[in-house]
């Protein structure tokens, strides 16, 4: 069953994004404070996530240099930053309890799976998963610059579009500044 799960909870976590996206506007009730203290987490979250982007080789090897040496899941990390930085910015506890609930019932399931799949493709899976945690990271990494890898490639970051989540994140960004303004003014001026 669990199985069964991961690969459901794989294949609607894109789309199921996009409908806790209108929930998250909806509950909204963002302010100058809380979009300032979102930055936070998001912009952390975000070099975070185009920082791993450059150095993940998916399904060619296991990555464990640059923050793979802190981390196995830097990607996913840096999502959560993102999303609960966005939680801060719309000053919603039930997004935030929402968030966490999405986040334990679909992606852990998919890092497991994902687990799962590395350590049947990569014979050296296991011994770097008994030195790498799986998402808080360690505060110091072993080969976290390897010379051989070349460290960051910008060709990686393009190949994966992760420049996606920071315009992803400046539409956010911008839908919330724009809910505020009219949550501020708009009212005012229909009620005239």
């Amino acid at each position: 069953m669990a199985g069964g799960w991961s690969r459901v909870a794989r294949r609607i976590r894109v789309p199921l994004g996009f409908v806790f996206a209108a929930f998250f506007l909806w509950l909204a009730r963002p302010s100058g404070v809380s979009l300032a203290l979102s930055l936070l987490l998001v912009v952390p979250g975000l070099w975070l996530r185009g920082y791993a982007s450059g150095y993940v080789k998916k399904n060619a090897e296991i990555t464990m240099t640059g923050p793979y040496a802190f981390t196995r899941n830097p990607l996913y990390l840096g999502s959560m930053l993102i999303a609960f930085g966005f939680a801060l910015g719309a000053r919603s506890v039930l997004i935030a309890i929402v968030l966490a609930v999405l986040f334990e019932v679909i992606y852990v399931p998919v890092i497991r799976s994902e687990e799962a799949f590395l350590r049947s493709k990569f014979a050296g899976y296991d011994e770097y998963a008994a030195r790498v945690p799986r998402l808080i990271p360690r505060l110091h990494g072993e080969n976290a610059s390897n010379a051989e890898d070349g460290g960051f490639s910008s060709e990686l970051y393009g190949k994966h579009r992760e420049y996606n989540a920071l315009i992803g994140a400046a539409a956010i960004y911008t839908a919330l500044i724009l809910k505020s303004f009219f949550w501020q003014f708009g009212f005012a001026f229909f009620r005239r």
